[in-house]
This record gives C-alpha cells, structure tokens and sequence, in this order.
C-alpha cells in the first residue's frame, strides 16, 4: 500500500514510516493539515493515517474536507481522545475507523489492510461529465473535446468539486476552504483564472461562469 500519515508528532511518524517501510509499505508524510490537504490532492494512496489533533485544523475538519471534494481514500483516525462522543464525531467527519493512542501498531497495520481490503471491493469510481468535459477521478485526468487538460493539482481539486455540484453555485468560501483550509485567500483569483484559460479559451464555448452575488457554476449553457 501507498500510505499517507498525517501527524505532527515528529517520533510518532517516524515510528510509523519505519513500521511500515520494514513490511513493505510506502509512505508519505505531512505534519499539517494544509500539508495533508495538498498532498492528497496531488497524489494517489491506498490509506491515509490521520491525527485528529493537529496544529491550526483539527483533523476531523481535515477529514471533513477531503471527503467534500469527492477524496474516497480510507481514513484511519488517530486520536489520544478516547470518549465515546468523540469517536462518533471522527467517523461522522467521514473516518472510516478510529484508533486510540496508545496502540499496538500490529493493530493498526491489520485495520489498515482491512480498509484496504473493503476499498479494493468498491465499484470503480463513475467519471465526471459535462457536455464534452470529463474528470476520471481514479486518475485524475480531464479531457474536453478529448484533449487532455494541463491543470495544476489545486486547479484539478477545484474542477472535480465544480463537477461534482454542478446543479448549484459553488462560493468562493467553499474552494478556499478546499485547497487552502482557509476561508479568504487571494491566490484563488489566480487558480480561476488558469482553469478558466485551460478549460473554456481553446474550446470556445465557455463552461465555467461567473455568477451574480459571488461564485462560480459549471454550466452548458445550451442546456441551461
């Protein structure tokens, strides 16, 4: 498995990495949520091992994040909060298990592998599509008019998440949110402007809009 671990405890990860090196396992590592956030976005894993108690974000919001903008990689939360409330409120951020510090970390390969193995039995993920647009989520390949799209990772987080709501408006709060964990960052302008110049200038026939009061809403317009 390709494993991502997201915790700030420096021993605690690296304890984790060597662990799961020595019995074949990849893994990455980030120590923020922010870092957590972008690495997810931008690569591929079987399992992410995630602290709920992180600086800045709380993990379950990190969780919370990943699983709104379509991320169905299974979740193992660690936690030192052991109360029964808690855990609920984990699993309901979208974990698919909790683990309490201190474990046995035999225990927590086997509930890895078990998520692996769940995971492994889903249906394939179903491709995006609007008009001659489509994202395959597996991959994380866009195409229009079967050309492929040369998007950055934050710019292909804010396309799937535009194509996963395209029935509405998706405010400028809830993207910032997406990639930056933050509700108000400027650089946003900038990612719109380069999916707008990668997805709607060499086509034509613009799909992304501007809407009134804020946001943006994939649209065909033909189609209304």
């Amino acid at each position: 498995m390709r494993i991502l671990v997201v915790e700030d405890d420096p021993d605690l990860a690296a304890n984790l990495g060597d662990f799961l090196e020595l019995r074949g396992h990849s893994v990455d590592f980030a120590a923020t949520a922010h870092e957590g956030m972008q690495l997810a976005g931008s690569e591929r894993f079987d399992a992410i091992v995630l602290d709920r108690l992180l600086p800045g974000t709380d993990g379950a919001d990190l969780c919370r994040s990943l699983r709104a903008s379509g991320h169905g990689t299974p979740i193992l939360m660690l936690t030192a909060l052991d109360k029964v409330e808690q855990r609920v409120e984990g699993l309901a951020a979208g974990a698919d298990d909790y683990l309490v510090k201190p474990f046995a970390m035999d225990e927590l390969l086997a509930r890895l592998d078990a998520l692996h193995r769940r995971a492994s039995r889903r249906v394939a993920p179903v491709g995006l599509r609007l008009a001659d647009l489509e994202y395959d989520p597996a991959t994380m390949i866009a195409t229009r008019a079967n050309q492929q799209l040369d998007l950055s990772p934050s710019v292909r987080k804010i396309l799937e998440y535009l194509l996963r709501h395209q029935d509405r408006v998706v405010t400028r709060t809830e993207l910032c949110e997406l990639i930056w964990g933050d509700p108000e960052v400027d650089a946003l302008r900038g990612h719109i402007h380069e999916l707008r110049r990668a997805l709607d200038r060499p086509f034509g026939k613009p799909l992304l809009h501007t809407m009134r009061g804020g946001g943006w809403r994939l649209m065909d317009v033909e189609r209304g």
